[in-house]
């Protein structure tokens, strides 16, 4: 376990995760928001988990954590640290089943994770990247502390992102 909220529980990802990760980049927000990461089974998500989360973790000592309820143990989405190309400070991000979003998790996840960069990692600097339409994150985003700075692209990606920090 990385850390602990009232609550919720964020732990490393694992290859067992495979069948909530497929729910999760296939709801209707993350693909609309986040992107197609084009993993539709088991096995492209076993493969997106060992290349993504699980190698981020060996690699920049963080990475997407799965946020687990702590009441049964429900994975109910992820929240965690990127570093991405292009970008000079790691990105805060998460994501939540459908069924689990507007219940505060989010909030109380990525707040958790902000303080767990400062103190734990010694982060001096988190940003966040959003779509311009993606109105719940950037509330969200705001009630976190985090304030617009500019808009960024990304390599490879053709739509410009709001950068808050």
């Amino acid at each position: 376990m990385v850390l602990e909220t009232p609550r919720l529980r964020l732990r490393r990802l694992a290859t067992a995760d495979a069948p909530f990760i497929v729910a999760l980049l296939n709801s209707p927000d993350v693909l609309r928001y986040i992107g197609d990461r084009k993993v539709r089974s088991v096995e492209d998500a076993r493969r997106y988990l060992l290349e993504g989360p699980i190698a981020a973790y060996a690699r920049d000592g963080y990475g997407m954590y799965a946020v687990d309820r702590r009441q049964d143990g429900l994975t109910v989405g992820l929240c965690g640290l990127v570093r991405r190309p292009g970008l000079d400070d790691p990105d805060i991000g998460f994501a939540f089943l459908p069924e689990h979003c507007r219940l505060g998790y989010g909030s109380e996840s990525a707040a958790a994770m902000l303080r767990h960069a400062r103190a734990v990692l010694g982060l001096e600097r988190v940003v966040a990247i959003v779509a311009r339409g993606n109105a719940a994150s950037i509330r969200l985003l705001e009630r976190l502390g985090l304030a617009f700075e500019r808009e960024v692209r990304l390599p490879h990606d053709p739509e410009a992102l709001l950068l808050y920090a």
